[in-house]
């Protein structure tokens, strides 16, 4: 099974120009870094030069054909998302610049709108930065207690005591998947007993969107954010997906052009969702170029990509292993059914930064450092890891070539 989808992500590598190039050194390109970002195909490269050659013009403007084309494919790429994680309707998808404005524009509004002293914010010791920032700023602004489920050494959530920590919780707020263990959240159990409690669930949805089948209504999350360069799509772009009651009764998070429906100088009325929390004039292209990759990941079929991770992330799993005996030491849940494809590791007395910068003369791309989870390294009391991590385009050979460069590391460092 895992050459018959190791041989299709060898095809599928081919949609993506930039991982047939070899890095300066002449090395093939292993790119182990898509939790960070991920390549684009070659479809969305072409979404992005095809809009500005021949749909470029402002949307819900002008009368023009030319307006018509660019306001029609950008609300296409609306209705794509909205497919993409079934959301009860494209109004409910609210454009965002990424993950992190996302989870702020529920803070500014939602949240001030209806926290205040006594009630309380539970979050994860797993968080991103994007998602615990936001938060303490929020709970500071409105007395709120924050609180956090606790994470236990293998990188679960302990969840024994989550009935207590749910009593006066307002907004719960957490990721479906840690970026620096690879753990993946039960929200199965978290948002029914988060509802029973009376609370609003906030899910970051960054790590879990581009990689496996999401469907907000399903899990019954009140809030689903997530970031575009991370699913094939560009930069700069990503989404907000509420619920429509809880967006309606929100208010705007920016004000100016095109948020509006009534304008006078002594008041003014807003326009209804998606558009009153889209101010200003859009990051079209990048919209309609998201649109596209979800085009592309729909083609590729998100079950398949969830299965191909899976098989990829047990096989270097393995390989790592070999390593155990000279010092290399593997974080995340050790059920293989509860970690995605990102492995965060060291080795030995080897700083990441080092590790890290010795792979990449052999081609291979990890991400060294803390991983905005600061608080989460010093409780596990770790400086930073390196972390590998894999998408649709990775191969076995990807894998090959990061074990090969780990003993090149052993190597210099005279590891035993």
């Amino acid at each position: 099974m895992l050459a018959e989808l190791d041989l299709r992500a060898a095809r599928l590598a081919r949609d993506f120009p930039i991982l047939a190039q070899p890095t300066s050194r002449g090395k093939r390109l292993a790119y182990l870094d898509s939790a960070a970002s991920s390549q684009k195909p070659q479809a969305v490269i072409d979404a992005l030069v095809h809009y500005y050659t021949h749909d470029n013009a402002n949307i819900h403007r002008g009368v023009y054909e030319l307006a018509e084309r660019a306001t029609a494919a950008f609300e296409a790429a609306r209705e794509k998302v909205a497919r993409f994680v079934n959301a009860g309707e494209a109004a409910e998808i609210i454009w965002t610049r990424n993950t992190t404005e996302g989870i702020n524009l529920v803070s500014f509004t939602w949240g001030l709108q209806n926290l205040r002293p006594g009630d309380a914010i539970l979050t994860t010791q797993l968080e991103h930065h994007s998602n615990l920032v936001p938060w303490q700023l929020l709970a500071a602004k409105t007395g709120a207690e924050l609180r956090f489920i606790e994470v236990d050494p293998g990188g679960h959530l302990r969840l024994d005591d989550l009935e207590a920590k749910l009593r006066g919780t307002k907004l719960v707020a957490l990721s479906h998947v840690s970026n620096t263990l690879g753990t993946i959240v039960p929200l199965e159990i978290i948002v029914p007993a988060a509802h029973a409690a009376g609370a609003v669930v906030l899910v970051d949805g960054a790590q879990s969107a581009p990689h496996f089948p999401v469907d907000v209504r399903a899990l019954d999350v009140d809030f689903f954010a997530a970031s575009g360069h991370k699913m094939c799509g560009p930069t700069g772009i990503g989404f907000l997906y509420g619920k429509r009651a809880l967006l309606e009764a929100a208010p705007p998070f920016l004000t100016g052009g095109d948020m509006i429906r009534q304008v006078a100088y002594e008041d003014t009325s807003f326009n209804e969702i998606p558009w009153k929390f889209e101010a200003g004039t859009s990051n079209i292209a990048d919209a309609v170029a998201l649109g596209t990759a979800v085009d592309y990941l729909e083609s590729v079929g998100m079950a398949w990509v969830a299965e191909h991770e899976r098989a990829l992330t047990a096989y270097a799993l393995g390989r790592l292993a070999e390593l155990e005996s000279r010092g290399l030491t593997i974080y995340g849940p050790p059920e293989r059914d509860q970690r995605s494809g990102v492995i965060s590791f060291n080795f030995a007395d080897i700083h990441a930064h080092d590790l890290a910068t010795i792979l990449d003369t052999e081609g291979v791309c990890v991400r060294a450092g803390h991983h905005c989870t600061m608080p989460l390294m010093e409780k596990m009391g770790w400086p930073a890891t390196a972390r590998a991590s894999f998408y649709l385009y990775n191969t076995e050979q990807d894998i090959d070539q990061l074990l090969e460069a780990l003993q090149k590391a052993a190597t210099i460092f005279h590891l035993k």
